[in-house]
């Protein structure tokens, strides 16, 4: 393609990076990994197999609000020391440039997730609304936040794209029918996770002009 040509309309339909709506898992996918759930899982005695949130919805109200209450406190610090993920500043702006409806889905809370995103330097690029926590609706696996995205947006499913780094992330996108793009820098994510994946790239920077269908 000649260096000032654009895109045509049949290239950009097929190209991930030109879809309107992208919604972002973000510890872990927008910034760098550093949350170890199974040392915290360890220190409260919380069974290793089975997610934190999950979980405390099978014991009694006053443990599961010392669980909380602790899970908040780790999270926060974890977030005051956030650090943005490879290419994530240049994936957002590109797409900020384009035009794109950029939001945060995630299974922590809105507030420590607006912490995580300042202490990134990627505050700038998501407007407060459009990120939700797991206070906002129901956490991913199921796919609440994302039809209540896709509501606020007024924006169809077929022109979004659900990114993250996990199981959960890609099972969300599919139960709402939209694309799923999963970031993990592996070279081939696990056989359990495929029926929920459309695209797998090892860094945020490859999926721009990944193909979509």
């Amino acid at each position: 393609m000649p260096m000032h040509a654009q895109p045509t309309m049949a290239v950009k339909k097929h190209r991930l990076g030109y879809r309107k709506n992208w919604v972002f898992d973000m510890d872990g996918t927008l910034t760098v990994a550093a949350h170890d759930f199974d040392s915290f899982k360890a220190a409260h005695q919380l069974p290793a197999d089975q997610p934190i949130l999950e979980f405390l919805e099978t014991v009694d109200p006053e443990r599961a609000n010392a669980i909380q209450r602790a899970l908040r406190a780790w999270e926060t610090q974890i977030a005051q020391k956030a650090l943005p993920a490879l290419d994530a500043l240049s994936l957002l702006s590109a797409l900020q440039d384009r035009q794109a409806n950029l939001s945060i889905l995630t299974r922590n809370t809105k507030e420590i997730a607006l912490i995580t995103l300042e202490a990134a330097g990627l505050a700038s690029f998501f407007r407060p609304e459009w990120i939700l926590g797991r206070d906002d609706a129901q956490p991913k696996p199921h796919p609440d936040g994302l039809f209540r995205l896709l509501a606020a947006q007024s924006a169809e499913p077929g022109d979004t794209i659900m990114v993250g780094d996990y199981q959960f992330d890609m099972e969300a996108g599919r139960a709402a029918g939209v694309h799923t793009a999963l970031v993990l820098d592996v070279p081939e994510p696990p056989q359990s996770w495929l029926p929920y994946v459309d695209l797998h790239v090892r860094r945020l920077g490859h999926l721009l002009d990944s193909p979509i269908h």
